[in-house]
């Protein structure tokens, strides 16, 4: 009965080890070629890698790469609105968690979809003939490769690379990274950071990372968060195999310029979210003592969410993506403290460097230049040094 066992004969945890290695390698392909390579362009693969994970792709999921860089697409630009195609903001988070996989199936009929937002994809004689005409055949020839192999242990094996995506990608990416986790950037949807670190997802689960910026092909931005497709990537260059061709932009810091110039507004503008961001950290400690002393003098309204966390967030956010729930609340808090009025109004007026208006780009500098001497004579020691911050911006890389 040696059959049952396949070619390969391993012990009980070979055939875990096996699984985790095809899955991931799955999760790989998926990360790279699908979304960073064909999605958004953030990097160009050559001939080699694209074409071997555009076969993997065939062969343990059936994925037709049109259909998932236009829906992908689509759920950017559509994002949690009736139009996004896995929105749980829209759906709700069981639809879309346990459902995902047919949320895309549905989706991948839409032929406006398909025309609109699948351009720039494969259309070679492999991809007409195969890889979309035969998209079934790939999971059956790998059912037939696992028996071969690994015998009834094949079975399992093969079941589990057949849920590995729609459950991981279509479940928890599209349902959870829009629902549950933590949010470095206040973008304007309600994508989120799962964990700091993967490897099951590929750098996937950095989810509030990739659409703050959407066509980079690195996922992480702090330094306690791992991306490991971005390792991958990185390999591929090293070796000639792929060219990356955008990552988020950072700013660079020099001596503060006592006259801010256009350079420097284009650098605050392409790093908008990370200015809010630090915002909101650099004043975190003004916010909580002025809080204390709200608190001390009975003044500080009842609310029931932590007001220092909750203003925090409200720092990072343009005031049209504060819920309208929550604007009671926020000017509540704000008609007692004049410091929390000023900390708040500052930040908003930053909004109107990025904003979309008619103000043309010399008077957006004036308007900087102009916010900065306020900062600084304001009389609150870290929107003072927050200036001095702004004022030192140098470029982008």
């Amino acid at each position: 009965m040696n059959w049952l066992n396949g070619l390969v004969d391993l012990p009980w945890w070979g055939y875990i080890v096996v699984t985790l290695v095809l899955t991931h390698i799955t999760i790989a392909s998926v990360t790279i070629y699908l979304h960073r390579h064909q999605a958004h362009r953030a990097i160009d693969l050559g001939p080699a890698p694209s074409h071997f994970f555009r076969f993997w792709l065939w062969l343990t999921t059936g994925m037709v790469t049109k259909q998932w860089a236009a829906i992908h697409r689509k759920h950017h630009a559509k994002c949690e609105t009736a139009e996004d195609p896995h929105s749980p903001q829209v759906l709700g988070i069981k639809k879309v968690m346990w459902e995902g996989a047919e949320l895309y199936r549905a989706e991948s009929k839409n032929a406006e979809t398909m025309e609109k937002f699948g351009h720039g994809t494969p259309d070679d004689w492999l991809e007409r003939n195969l890889y979309s005409k035969r998209s079934a055949w790939g999971p059956t020839l790998m059912m037939l490769l696992n028996l071969a192999l690994f015998g009834v242990n094949g079975i399992w094996i093969w079941a589990v690379q057949m849920v590995w995506i729609p459950f991981w990608a279509a479940g928890v990416i599209n349902g959870l990274g829009h629902f549950w986790g933590y949010r470095n950037f206040e973008c304007e949807d309600a994508s989120t950071n799962l964990v700091p670190w993967g490897i099951l997802i590929g750098g996937e689960e950095l989810h509030n990372n990739h659409h703050t910026f959407g066509t980079s092909a690195k996922f992480s931005y702090k330094w306690f968060e791992f991306d490991i497709g971005w390792t991958y990537i990185r390999v591929l260059e090293t070796l000639r195999m792929a060219k990356v061709r955008r990552v988020a932009p950072k700013m660079m810091t020099a001596a503060p310029r006592p006259e801010l110039d256009e350079q420097a507004l284009a650098v605050i503008v392409a790093n908008r979210y990370a200015v809010a961001a630090h915002y909101a950290k650099s004043l975190k400690l003004t916010v909580a003592e002025e809080l204390d002393k709200l608190r001390a003098s009975a003044r500080l309204p009842q609310f029931n969410f932590n007001p220092a966390r909750q203003m925090k967030l409200w720092l990072k956010q343009d005031a049209k993506d504060t819920p309208v729930d929550e604007k009671p609340h926020l000017d509540q808090l704000l008609a007692q403290s004049k410091t929390l009025e000023q900390v708040y109004q500052m930040r908003q007026e930053l909004t109107r460097l990025w904003e979309r208006s008619s103000l043309s780009r010399a008077d957006l500098v004036q308007h900087l230049q102009d916010w900065c001497a306020r900062a600084e004579a304001s009389g609150i020691a870290a929107l003072r040094e927050f200036s001095l911050r702004l004022r030192s911006v140098a470029l982008v890389q």
